[in-house]
């Protein structure tokens, strides 16, 4: 399995790009900053880094240029809130093959799962040859796998938001709540990723509240 190390300040952006990797078929790990993304990457193999490109420190480009000295060979991608001309170059010249803008939808990952990685996701259902005009039949193959991920996910992601909500700790059920709300959108769940917002609104309020997340259980079906 291919490994990712994804890299953004805000724990939200990065709990949900992680979870769409993770649905393509990626093991993920995480960093919250440079320093921790540079020493991790020192440390363990990665095959591909995603970073926020307005990270403190001289920003996801440096630090993806101080990767790369380190002598990482992964494949790097840069999201931004900002997809200018000027961040598009120099994300390039920071040596990123592709930058997405935030949010990051399952559509964009799809896209770059398809055309610039060999991972699981990517080879789900190509056709041989991968003829430009398959591009349909592939994004139907690959939307497929994420939703049947998605579904097989569902129950661990349901089960945890109601034992954090048991133990009273709010600042996880946030944080579980949110995530999944990220990814049910994307995936074309409204209703759930709506009661998922509702959770994590009311979590991080010091509010938990157990009849939600009944309802959550009820609305998934598990």
């Amino acid at each position: 399995m291919l490994t990712a190390l994804v890299v953004d300040s805000d724990p939200t952006t990065r709990d949900q790009v992680a979870d769409l990797l993770r649905l393509g078929g990626w093991q993920v790990q995480l960093a919250a900053g440079p320093e921790d993304a540079v020493r991790h990457a020192l440390i363990a193999e990665v095959d591909l880094v995603v970073t926020d490109a307005e990270l403190p420190d001289g920003g996801g480009t440096e630090m993806l240029r101080r990767i790369r000295r380190n002598g990482s060979r992964a494949r790097f991608v840069v999201v931004t809130a900002d997809p200018t001309a000027e961040v598009h170059q120099a994300a390039a010249a920071a040596g990123a093959l592709f930058t997405l803008a935030k949010p990051v939808t399952a559509r964009a990952l799809l896209d770059f799962l398809r055309g610039r990685t060999t991972g699981p996701a990517a080879q789900a259902g190509r056709p041989a040859g991968g003829a430009p005009e398959d591009a349909d039949l592939v994004d139907v193959a690959l939307m497929a796998r994420l939703q049947g991920l998605y579904a097989d996910a569902l129950p661990d992601r349901l089960s945890a938001i109601d034992w954090h909500t048991r133990a009273g700790n709010a600042t996880a059920v946030a944080s579980a709540a949110q995530t999944l709300a990220g990814t049910s959108g994307q995936l074309g769940h409204p209703e759930v990723a709506s009661v998922c917002q509702a959770i994590a609104a009311d979590a991080r309020r010091g509010v938990l509240a157990h009849a939600r997340v009944t309802q959550l259980r009820e609305l998934a079906g598990v």
